[in-house]
């Protein structure tokens, strides 16, 4: 079924659309954004392609990341994207992303976006288990994922190669039987 925008009090989460591609190289290309973030990118025009090709793309179907754009109910102002990435081999578990432009964090906007993306993976996606992959020298991320009331399963010591040198690598994650039950109290 096609992505449907989801909304909370000040957020929406929408697809992106090929205009969004050069505000999204504008930020993704902060060196404070980028730095803990294993994507390259060439130019907005990469992105631009990236975002047509999820257009018909089904959400929740294994495969490549899924990408959602993070804007301001009020204005409509870009804020961040999130994404999601179906594992192929066990398709009810899903890798999670979100990125921030450096202003807007701060605000409990990426707290908002994460709720809104988890309400999505686990009740309309039915999702097993949702978890993500978090430098250990990203505190921010950290902070983040205990806030949600995510819980850190594995600390795996210099286990990924990331830009030229081997670095420690953090795994949260949650189950929608635990999600659902915090939701709901």
């Amino acid at each position: 079924m096609p992505f449907t925008e989801l909304r909370s009090e000040r957020l929406a989460l929408r697809q992106l659309v090929p205009s969004d591609a050069q505000t999204i190289f504008e930020y993704r290309s902060r060196p404070e954004v980028s730095l803990f973030q294993s994507w390259g990118l060439e130019s907005s025009a990469e992105i631009e392609s990236q975002i047509e090709s999820l257009a018909g793309r089904e959400p929740g179907a294994p495969g490549s990341w899924y990408q959602l754009g993070i804007t301001v109910s009020s204005s409509g102002a870009l804020l961040g994207d999130c994404g999601f990435h179906v594992l192929g081999p066990e398709p009810r578990q899903v890798e999670f992303g979100i990125s921030l432009v450096p202003e807007y964090q701060g605000h409990g906007y990426a707290t908002e976006a994460l709720r809104l993306l988890l309400d999505y993976l686990f009740f309309q996606l039915g999702k097993h288990r949702a978890f993500c992959s978090v430098d250990p020298r990203n505190v921010r991320s950290i902070a983040l994922m205990v806030r949600v009331g995510m819980r850190k399963e594995a600390h795996f010591v210099k286990s990924f190669w990331f830009k030229g040198e081997w670095v420690d690598d953090l795994i949260f994650a949650m189950l929608a039987r635990e999600w659902k039950t915090m939701r709901a109290n």
